[in-house]
């Protein structure tokens, strides 16, 4: 009998490199990367692991800006079997070391722009970093070890339940974690990705948010299972974003709601030819209505919203769908299920609000080295089939659409009153002077916690007045105690409020 192992994706990217070597996979700025390039870039890499002695599943982290290097490092790491482990550039010196020796990386590939980060951090003599782009001493030479390393491929297969990856969570709730990906599980990702965003050989997808973010991984795994294109912005500007739609002819790009508010709001929209895309897809953070219909209206039709965790569950809500409620989020993307579970652990009925749970071949093999957290984000159906708990709050409606209430930590409890922070962030949301808006729950002396929202304005409003408007528009049991202005709020990787800073910071400024 004949009979194959499964296709790993990097099988499948030397297929295309064998049969389309001239086609582009990558660009960046003024390079431009061939499949063949990619093909032969990413063996360098992976045959400079085997050298130094990396054995399969070992893992190998990277700290590294958006570029193609970083494209190949990645997924060289990947070829050689290894453990691809990448690292936020936003974390502070002491995070970076907590993770390195949480994931128990022994190599760390740095570029240049995180070379003081990487020193700041003070790592164990025993792991080896390699310097690509610069030379410091101490470190290894990534450029010479590169240039010496062979293009042949290295001739690994991974098991489909082998680790593809370890992506930690920048976390809006607590401290990051672990989440350990198979090889299956990423493939799954990226063919049913590819299928729901209608993406093919031709398709050419631009990365706006970084590499090491898994939400980014939208536009890189699926667009490279078809062998199609990865435009990579160094850096996000609404400007930049633009101008490479145009010039690129991109088909499909990926934008967090906030990257969506500050591009409907730029001088530049409106001078670029954005025909070409198929698929702007938003997710991060549920997408307020009012902001999908201008992205309809002033950047293209064709709004994909999806709603999922790195753990492994997404819906996605397509151009299609017509759904009877405002706020839906989509149904399961093909490949998963999905419950809704009440507080006494049993599935809610239709229209009931509980946490949402998910399913598929695209879960985590689990947390790196906590088994206590893997028991407590599962819940069985009756079957014994488990599902991942989300940690949010949502409900489905008769047509089948998940929509989501809020997070189960935001909500706020104020004078026995559940208020779901996202609902007055919807109401305030639609005054003409506010770009963005955040609610979170503070201490009240009589009513145990009460709403504050924060607002990053346009143009010079009152926030007495705001608050007034706002106020008049909610029920008597939201109305806000406070309103704020800030310019700014902290954000994970893919622009997620984190609204537990945000609770800190108001803690410390009480009296």
């Amino acid at each position: 009998m004949f009979g194959m192992p499964p296709a790993s994706l990097t099988r499948i990217w030397a297929t295309h490199a064998r049969f389309a070597p001239e086609r582009p996979a990558a660009i960046c700025g003024e390079q431009t990367l061939s499949w063949r390039a990619f093909d032969h870039g990413t063996s360098r890499v992976a045959n400079l692991l085997l050298a130094a002695g990396v054995e399969k599943d070992a893992p190998v982290a990277l700290l590294m800006s958006n570029s193609i290097s970083m494209l190949l490092v990645m997924f060289g790491i990947v070829k050689a079997g290894a453990c691809m482990v990448p690292a936020s550039c936003l974390l502070a010196p002491a995070q970076l070391k907590t993770l390195i020796l949480d994931s128990g990386a022994k190599i760390l590939f740095v570029s240049d722009a995180q070379e003081q980060l990487v020193r700041s951090a003070g790592l164990p003599e025993d792991i080896r970093c390699i310097a690509l782009g610069f030379e410091a001493e101490g470190w290894l030479s990534g450029d010479a070890l590169l240039a010496a390393a062979s293009e042949a491929d290295p001739g690994i297969d991974p098991a489909p339940g082998d680790r593809f990856n370890i992506i930690y969570s920048s976390g809006t709730t607590g401290l990051p974690k672990g989440i350990v990906q198979s090889h299956a599980a990423r493939t799954h990702f990226a063919w049913s990705n590819a299928l729901e965003l209608g993406m093919d050989g031709d398709t050419v997808a631009l990365v706006t948010t970084a590499l090491y973010s898994n939400g980014t991984m939208f536009m890189v795994l699926p667009p490279l299972l078809m062998g199609g294109t990865v435009v990579i912005l160094e850096q996000f500007s609404p400007a930049a974003c633009l101008a490479a739609i145009e010039a690129h002819r991109v088909t499909h790009v990926f934008l967090v709601p906030t990257q969506c508010i500050v591009t409907l709001d730029d001088p530049t929209l409106g001078h670029h030819d954005l025909s070409s895309l198929k698929a702007l897809l938003s997710a991060g953070s549920p997408l307020r209505e009012d902001t999908r219909e201008a992205v309809s209206l002033r950047i293209t039709p064709n709004v994909y919203e999806l709603y999922g965790f790195s753990e492994g569950f997404a819906t996605m809500r397509k151009p299609t769908h017509r759904p009877a409620e405002p706020g839906a989020v989509g149904r399961p993307v093909i490949g998963f299920d999905m419950r809704i579970v009440g507080a006494d652990d049993r599935e809610c009925p239709a229209g009931e609000v509980g946490e949402i749970c998910g399913a598929g071949t695209g879960m985590m093999l689990g947390y790196h080295n906590r088994p206590d957290l893997d028991a407590e984000i599962s819940w069985r159906d009756p079957a014994g089939r488990t599902f991942l708990r989300s940690g949010d709050l949502g409900y489905v409606d008769a047509q089948g659409f998940l929509h989501i209430v809020d997070r189960k930590k935001d909500m706020i409890l104020s004078g026995g009153f559940n208020i779901f922070p996202a609902d007055l962030e919807a109401v305030i949301g639609q005054h003409p002077d506010v770009q963005d808006v955040t609610v979170i729950g503070v201490p009240h002396p009589k009513w145990g916690e009460t709403p504050l929202a924060l607002v990053i304005p346009r143009g010079a409003p009152s926030a007495d007045g705001l608050l007034a408007w706002a106020n008049a528009r909610l029920a008597k049991t939201q109305r806000l105690s406070g309103l704020e202005f800030r310019t700014e709020f902290p954000r994970n990787a893919l622009g997620k409020v984190l609204k537990r800073e945000l609770r800190e910071q108001q803690a410390k400024a009480a009296p």
